[in-house]
């Protein structure tokens, strides 16, 4: 693709936003259809996760799918193939290679943004213009400003946008919330999270020539152009700052965003990050080994400690995110939690179920009005943002001290470079 034509079809597509956004009455008024009808699906980027949320969509009721978009042309035909297994009998999802060929087709209600992460705040904003209600996958935005920027877009257009969170709706753990507040622990004051893995290493990647399956300028798009190596696809990308968060932004942003929610906290006052590439000598960027602590206003705190290349963990618990109160401690272990006394003895133990189904289904509904999205894109935003202060943190070598009322870092105009990115020209994201 000329990139030149790619930056000015990319612009055209959010040239067409005031018809494509107008308001549920009018729309009414001037014929187009309603997502209570049927809610028109389509799903960029279907890697694993891309191609698990096109089944779920493709089965549910009232729900087509209709395009499945991905750079790289193996994946988007057998994610096809996926949809029409699970649809029963609904048209066969169309594969396209270019996200825009969804976001022009004034039929889609609505995306599945399960691209890289680099991606999730650009396409999405793309997605708000064109009229498209967007459930984005976490984070939501690869910096602080993508985010803050995802967060106007969804306010201008007036679109459900909804991250990937989906703890926000597994029952028992929205129940071990309401626990936490109604007072089950006393006031809560502390929260830690944990992560493991025993992830390998990624070695040194080679340059080379790009495989031909590979439309690799539409997969970089905004973000700044480096040549081609075969370790960056189709996951190490996580592990280099162009494209990735790291594992605190890969999968701490799910413990961060329950232990926010739990201690009922906003933006932090103070981040302090320590860690590094310790298992292997790679090419890996991003920590292995990491611990950030956040404080917030009120007296209250919260630490991940992430370990992907060693899964063990002391003791016998499992828990992903224990809070702690002033009478006790709460546990969420998966799709469960378990209360404890000050002493350690459990006092009330329930188990639960996990899995994407309810979040999906949440997001329908709210697509369709009938519901608010449990984890609308300013609290997405808010963890997503713990995310990357604990890495310019990392970045930096020092603590941050941050604005309480919007998490801006204070003081430290080099920590505030970190607060966006360089961009490939004409593909900076704009609302």
């Amino acid at each position: 693709m000329n990139h030149d034509s790619g930056r000015r079809r990319f612009l055209q597509t959010a040239s067409a936003a005031p018809f494509l956004a107008m308001p549920a009455a009018l729309a009414v008024e001037a014929g187009v259809k309603q997502p209570s009808e049927t809610l028109v699906v389509g799903v960029i980027g279907v890697g694993g996760r891309g191609t698990q949320h096109t089944r779920n969509f493709a089965a549910m009721n009232g729900v087509q799918v209709a395009y499945v978009c991905d750079v790289d042309n193996r994946r988007a035909g057998l994610a096809a193939d996926a949809a029409h297994r699970a649809a029963d009998g609904k048209p066969k999802a169309k594969p396209v290679g270019d996200l825009r060929t969804v976001l022009d087709d004034r039929a889609v209600d609505a995306v599945v943004i399960a691209t890289c992460n680099h991606w999730h705040a650009p396409a999405a904003i793309l997605a708000c213009a064109a009229g498209k209600h967007v459930y984005v996958e976490k984070p939501c935005s690869h910096n602080p400003r993508e985010g803050e920027l995802l967060v106007e877009a969804a306010r201008k257009h007036n679109r459900v946008v909804q991250m990937g969170n989906q703890r926000r709706s597994w029952p028992k753990v929205m129940e071990a919330i309401e626990q936490i507040r109604s007072g089950a622990i006393g006031r809560p004051y502390f929260a830690e999270c944990f992560y493991t893995n025993n992830r390998g290493s990624i070695g040194h990647g080679q340059p080379g020539p790009v495989p031909a399956w590979l439309d690799y300028e539409l997969w970089q798009g905004p973000a700044a152009r480096q040549p081609y190596r075969d370790n960056i696809l189709h996951y190490n990308w996580h592990w280099f700052w162009n494209w990735g968060n790291g594992e605190l932004g890969n999968n701490g942003v799910h413990m961060l965003d329950v232990a926010r929610w739990g201690l009922g906290v906003d933006y932090p006052v103070h981040v302090t990050s320590s860690g590094g590439r310790y298992r292997f000598e790679d090419d890996q960027e991003t920590p292995d080994t990491h611990v950030v602590s956040f404080d917030f206003d009120g007296r209250k705190t919260i630490t991940w400690q992430g370990k992907s290349c060693n899964g063990a963990r002391p003791g016998t618990s499992r828990a992903d995110v224990v809070f702690y109160g002033e009478n006790g401690a709460l546990e969420i272990d998966g799709g469960g939690y378990t209360i404890k006394d000050l002493k350690g003895k459990p006092t009330k133990k329930v188990t639960g179920q996990g899995g994407d189904a309810t979040h999906l289904a949440n997001f329908v509904a709210a697509a369709r009005g009938e519901a608010k999205p449990n984890s609308e894109i300013e609290e997405g935003h808010r963890s997503t943002l713990l995310c990357h202060l604990g890495n310019i943190a990392h970045r930096t070598g020092r603590a941050l001290r941050c604005n309480s009322k919007d998490g801006r870092i204070l003081d430290d105009p080099e920590a505030m470079r970190f607060w966006s990115r360089e961009y490939a020209p004409g593909w900076e994201p704009k609302v």
